[in-house]
């Protein structure tokens, strides 16, 4: 029987040609498993896709970088939307139109002529529409905010198929919801949102010797408590492995790095910093004045797919009992990467426009991962414990972006809101997806599954 996806050429069934391909993301433990793959060649391809499953009460994923959990991602309409990548700088009104396939690099390339910066993430090849929605941390966050707070529009395919462009003043909830509630209220096939001024940067890593962690945590909780909003600081503990990828003098080491990532004047930023450089002389030093095309390389996040356990928590105040949790974690033999991230400042305010981001009141945002090795068969009942050691403190609450099991379960988003705004994006889930078709990834739980 033919079907409107019939009028597709790009429409995948398992075992074709073009499947794998549609459907591969960056983390190849969370390759979801569809009953038909659509390689959106335009939006109307998406609204031809998303009818076709609603018609058929089909679960919809959309695809596009793959760097989050797709928890539960099998049978149904997968819509992979990398083709939707087109990307619009406006100089004079410092605002960027950007298709929802796009990833933060061809956006960085377009705003450093300009003289603008994107509030991207620490790795740019993160997609831009499932990053904003679900909040958007910036390493810049501390300074300018979350990257749902500088939304102006997001076109969306709604679950009925229908095309909406979602402003303030078109549905002002349903626009709440999309900046920070996350993706499941539809496609979001083009984000237009403001950018900020600037051109370079000051920034870099610190690789240290990983046996200076107590010291250096404890100079990193000194310089943090008194920080301006313009710097933002990160630590991620780390075992290289021993091969020839890695920079000869961090092959094989356990190391301590630190980011850095500074909006004001050099001489200024090393004075903050200082305390943190007196700690050991680092291995490698790549704090500097930062072209923003080279923004990825503050974090310098993994760009290969590869299989990926991961977990996230966010902790309300910096504890000196926590740490030592998170001081015990950390050695030469844990299987995972271990980071935490300062918060607070324009993070921790409101919305000019409000919206669902939640957490906003975390101090620090905590997150392991663990890549193939010789203990990643371990790994996920590893990073599981240690987030149960950490309860206490986090209280099971999470950002929404860094929400995700280790063991790559289904997850959904009830730790990274408050009752309140959870209960609101219950009412606007069930108001523009009463059948739940966009069920996966973290999910906004329904009413009854919330005890």
């Amino acid at each position: 029987m033919s079907t409107a996806l019939d009028a597709i050429p790009t429409v995948f069934a398992p075992g074709t040609p073009g499947y794998d391909a549609a459907r591969d993301g960056f983390d190849l433990s969370a390759i979801p498993t569809p009953d038909v793959a659509v390689s959106a060649r335009d939006e109307a391809d998406v609204v031809t896709a998303v009818r076709f499953a609603a018609e058929r009460d089909l679960p919809v994923v959309v695809r596009t970088t793959g760097h989050g959990p797709v928890g539960g991602a099998e049978g149904g309409v997968l819509i992979d939307i990398r083709a939707l990548a087109r990307v619009r700088v406006d100089a004079q009104r410092r605002t960027a139109v950007v298709g929802g396939g796009a990833t933060w690099t061809p956006v960085l390339a377009q705003c450093a002529p300009a003289g603008l910066i994107p509030l991207c993430g620490s790795s740019p090849e993160v997609g831009v529409a499932s990053y904003t929605t679900g909040g958007g941390l910036s390493p810049l966050g501390r300074r300018y905010g979350w990257a749902a707070d500088r939304v102006r529009r997001v076109r969306l395919v709604t679950p009925d198929g229908e095309v909406r462009d979602i402003t303030a003043d078109s549905d002002p909830e349903l626009f709440w919801a999309v900046r920070g509630g996350g993706c499941g209220f539809g496609v979001a096939t083009e984000l237009e949102f403001d950018l900020v001024r600037g051109d370079v940067m000051y920034g870099g890593g610190l690789f240290l010797p990983g046996e200076c962690a107590p010291e250096l945590l404890a100079a990193f909780g000194r310089v943090t408590a008194s920080a301006p909003d313009a710097l933002s600081l990160s630590v991620a503990f780390v075992s290289f492995p021993p091969v020839d990828a890695v920079p000869a003098p961090l092959r094989g080491r356990f190391v301590a790095h630190l980011r850095v990532a500074y909006t004001g004047a050099p001489v200024e930023a090393e004075r903050l910093i200082a305390p943190l450089r007196a700690v050991a002389a680092p291995i490698v030093d790549t704090v500097r004045c930062l072209p923003i095309l080279e923004f990825g390389t503050i974090h310098g996040d993994p760009t290969i797919p590869q299989p990926v356990s991961c977990g996230g928590a966010v902790l309300p105040a910096w504890d000196d009992a926590a740490i030592e949790v998170l001081l015990d974690e950390v050695g030469p033999a844990t299987p995972h990467m271990l980071e935490m991230r300062h918060l607070g400042g324009a993070l921790a305010r409101p919305a000019a426009v409000p919206d669902a981001v939640g957490n906003r009141d975390a101090a620090l945002n905590v997150f392991t991962s663990a890549y193939p090795g010789p203990a990643f068969a371990d790994a996920a009942a590893i990073q599981t414990a240690f987030y149960e050691r950490l309860l206490p403190w986090s209280g099971g609450r999470s950002l929404l972006n860094f929400t995700s099991r280790p063991d790559g379960a289904p997850v959904d988003a009830r730790g990274a809101f408050d009752a309140k705004t959870l209960a609101r994006l219950q009412d606007v889930k069930a108001a523009t997806d009463p059948r739940n078709l966009f069920r996966t990834g973290v999910t906004i739980p329904e009413p009854a599954a919330v005890s």
